[in-house]
């Protein structure tokens, strides 16, 4: 199964624009975000990621209820979580694989 999952940006750094610092459930890991091109984002913001893209920006309300579906599902989203840990794009300065909560 596939899934997009909501991710809120916690950084996008000026040399790499197309490139942000996302949180996922305390995973912090570098997802492109060039698809959202023309779109204000910025620290604070929801984006739907799917392997490693931003395919939407999303609202918080609407990323907080998709969370919550996801925690609910199981497995699907802990190997998606599993996924997102292991994946990396772009600078490592960027994509470390915090999980801070």
């Amino acid at each position: 199964m596939c899934l997009g999952i909501p991710g809120e940006i916690v950084e996008i750094p000026p040399d790499q624009t197309d490139l942000a610092k996302v949180d996922v459930s305390g995973v912090r890991r570098a997802v492109n975000i060039g698809l959202l091109d023309g779109q204000p984002l910025g620290p604070g913001d929801w984006v739907l990621i799917h392997v490693g893209f931003a395919l939407s920006k999303i609202d918080e309300a609407e990323a907080r209820a998709a969370l919550e579906f996801l925690e609910g599902i199981g497995q699907a989203y802990e190997d998606e979580l599993a996924a997102l840990r292991d994946s990396s794009i772009g600078d490592s300065s960027i994509g470390d694989s915090s999980t801070e909560r």
